[in-house]
């Protein structure tokens, strides 16, 4: 009786700390360029339980990756962000994401150029818009860049999962040559930057 017992409120237990875990759990879209770089960021931030590429914001449903690199899907690479609040706060991954990339030019991040790699949030709640755009007024007036911020708010509406061979691209394909040249330098960036929020 007493194991039946001890099982039983093991069970429960770990229900209970599953179900507070994913109690704590948001999410947030973002688009800051080639969602390859996007990713291999976000996932080494401590806070972040998971990170997925794909696109968002276009009219073509299911879209692909060439549909959406010709410019003629209106979607952007982005990365569905999932993160414990608990853990890290809307306001770090918001600050992580304008500080590595430039949210100043239209359209473009480096090389990369089209409307798919706009810089752009979509936000899941209306507490997710307000923190946006009070991020972006306080950046723009502490003037971080000559330029201002041409980053986009807009609302959540529905993401397509990138192909598979997407996912996880940094990591597992870490001497390529845009990897090695464009994406490596960014994390170097970052993990400088943002050391105190790396996952160890």
């Amino acid at each position: 009786m007493k194991t039946i017992t001890l099982i039983l409120l093991t069970n429960l237990l770990t229900a209970n700390y599953i179900m507070s875990q994913a109690t704590n759990e948001e999410k947030i879209t973002l688009g800051s360029g080639c969602f390859w770089c996007t990713e291999a960021i976000f996932q080494r931030l401590n806070g972040v339980t998971k990170v997925e590429s794909g696109y968002c914001g276009g009219e073509v449903a299911n879209p692909t990756y060439d549909e959406v690199c010709s410019g003629t899907s209106g979607h952007a690479e982005v990365v569905q962000v999932t993160y414990n609040s608990d853990k890290i706060s809307l306001y770090d991954i918001l600050e992580v994401f304008f500080k590595t990339h430039d949210p100043t030019t239209l359209n473009r991040q480096g090389a990369d150029i089209g409307t798919q790699y706009r810089s752009v949030i979509f936000y899941h709640s209306g507490e997710q818009r307000k923190t946006a755009i009070s991020l972006i007024t306080a950046l723009n007036n502490e003037k971080i860049w000559t330029n201002p911020i041409v980053t986009k708010v807009e609302q959540f509406d529905k993401f397509y999962a990138a192909e598979s061979y997407h996912q996880n691209y940094f990591n597992e394909n870490k001497n390529q040559g845009y990897c090695r040249f464009v994406i490596v330098p960014k994390l170097e960036k970052f993990e400088k930057v943002f050391s105190d929020k790396v996952k160890k």
